[in-house]
């Protein structure tokens, strides 16, 4: 009787749980992918503005202003051409909790990043790769289209799903605070040290840089400057395996790009 009771109870936490789950399935703009999103835009927003608060008092800002204003300059068109996006298509609740920033930060590291909410950190390690304004754009691009699609959202409710099981959202939040950020720092993975991402999937990879190429074009920034960019970081990659890694090998991304490039270039020739 009491095994019958127990696994009734299992059942009904699994029918509880799969409801659940799919009751926050979202849809990815512009690709239309299907995706698992447990966690409010907000509480995203919030656990990354506390990260971001840190590694900005951790790590020094460029003092090269003319670099700085580049950054700036190119964040703000393609911050502009996102909204103008969503906005044509429905999306705009997407980044109703975005408030824009760029930052240039000095760091021999090439990288950048996006944290939900828009606050997007480029590293003057990237520049010597990206060349002008339309490299940036690619780099940039591609971040703010992780946020948008709300990849590091995707990944933290797949993880809560595994450790929390069919605990409630609300419950996490408000009563496991602690076990919850930690569950946002294995899905997102900036340090305040370091301030590097953890790599998303090879997925979002390749959907972060179809976003990214039209959400430059858009922008006014020629998408076909990614295969040149992604040459030049194929030089000095040292080659690593596709397997070893959740990124995509140079060669194939290119080739992704190169593939994506007609759709993206009736959005750069129709401005």
């Amino acid at each position: 009787m009491k095994r019958v009771m127990k696994n009734n109870i299992q059942r009904i936490a699994l029918f509880v749980l799969i409801v659940s789950a799919l009751q926050a399935c979202k849809s990815v703009p512009l690709t239309g992918r299907s995706q698992l999103s447990l966690i409010p835009e907000s509480e995203m927003v919030s656990m990354s503005l506390t990260n971001y608060d840190s590694f900005l008092k951790e790590n020094k800002l460029s003092t090269n202003k003319q670099q700085t204003e580049v950054v700036k300059k190119v964040g703000a068109r393609i911050a502009a051409a996102v909204e103008k996006y969503l906005k044509d298509n429905g999306f705009e609740s997407y980044i109703a909790n975005f408030n824009w920033e760029f930052n240039l930060v000095d760091s021999d590291v090439p990288n950048a990043w996006c944290m939900p909410g828009g606050k997007v950190v480029v590293y003057t390690g990237i520049l010597p790769y990206t060349k002008d304004e339309n490299g940036l754009a690619v780099v940039m691009g591609h971040e703010i289209a992780h946020a948008v699609a709300r990849h590091g959202n995707e990944r933290m409710s797949h993880a809560m799903l595994v450790q929390m099981g069919g605990v409630a959202l609300s419950t996490a939040i408000q009563e496991k605070p602690e076990e919850t950020q930690n569950l946002y720092n294995m899905a997102y993975g900036a340090t305040t040290q370091v301030g590097v991402m953890l790599p998303f999937s090879r997925k979002h990879e390749y959907e972060a840089d179809k976003m990214g190429l039209i959400f430059m074009a858009i922008a006014g920034y020629d998408p076909r400057s990614a295969v040149a960019f992604w040459q030049r970081m194929s030089a000095n990659s040292g080659g690593t395996p596709e397997w070893l890694s959740t990124h995509p090998v140079d060669s194939n991304r290119i080739e992704a790009l190169q593939k994506m490039m007609p759709e993206a270039l009736k959005y750069y020739q129709g401005r």
